[in-house]
């Protein structure tokens, strides 16, 4: 890795992604009821997404996983991220997968208060990643798709994950997603942050 080591460093926030679903407009109506409107529950920090009260249950291969939190708005497409523990409950294997990179993705069941919906592909291990504005990555020296690696240092498990892809867009705040499982090696807690060590360009 043509490792770059950064002057200044920056703590960036770390968020825990638990278990989520994004979901098209189509399949809210199948599994909510025509026309259902996603009830918020809480803003999230990248800007125009929120948490709902609305859950779902997955049913994989060979389990399933209830209370599932829906995120909201609605998507053009489907999108089931879960965590390698989570798969192994549910009994598939899903790729790890920048958001949106769907194709040959497993499928999996959607259970809902009104309905199912059997979908054909759209289950991921989402890429851990740093959502930044183009004036973050100016400061922090980095790029759109760039992968980095982050030292997470509290003392207790002190961890540097790899392949931590840069996502830059004047819609996006700066945030670190890990998920459960990642969260758990390291020992995240509640407002840790990250250090941005060093990056290599993808090929």
């Amino acid at each position: 890795m043509n490792r770059i080591v950064n002057d200044i460093p920056e703590r960036i926030p770390i968020a825990i992604s638990a278990r989520h679903v994004h979901l098209s407009r189509a399949t809210i109506d199948q599994l909510f009821g025509v026309g259902y409107k996603l009830r918020i529950l809480a803003p999230l920090v990248q800007p125009g997404q929120f948490s709902t009260e609305d859950t779902v249950s997955l049913v994989g291969p060979h389990g399933r996983l209830a209370h599932v939190r829906v995120l909201g708005p609605p998507r053009a497409a489907d999108q089931i991220e879960v965590s390698r523990s989570d798969e192994f409950a549910l009994g598939l294997d899903a790729p790890v997968r920048v958001s949106g990179d769907l194709s040959d993705t497993p499928g999996i069941t959607i259970e809902g208060p009104a309905g199912s919906v059997q979908l054909k592909r759209g289950t991921i291990c989402a890429l851990r990643h740093i959502h930044m504005s183009p004036s973050d990555a100016v400061r922090l020296g980095v790029h759109d798709q760039d992968m980095v690696e982050v030292a997470v240092r509290n003392g207790e498990r002190d961890t540097v994950f790899g392949d931590v892809v840069v996502r830059v867009s004047p819609d996006y705040r700066l945030e670190l997603h890990l998920d459960t499982d990642e969260g758990n090696a390291a020992g995240v807690r509640p407002g840790d942050t990250a250090l941005l060590l060093g990056r290599r360009r993808l090929p």
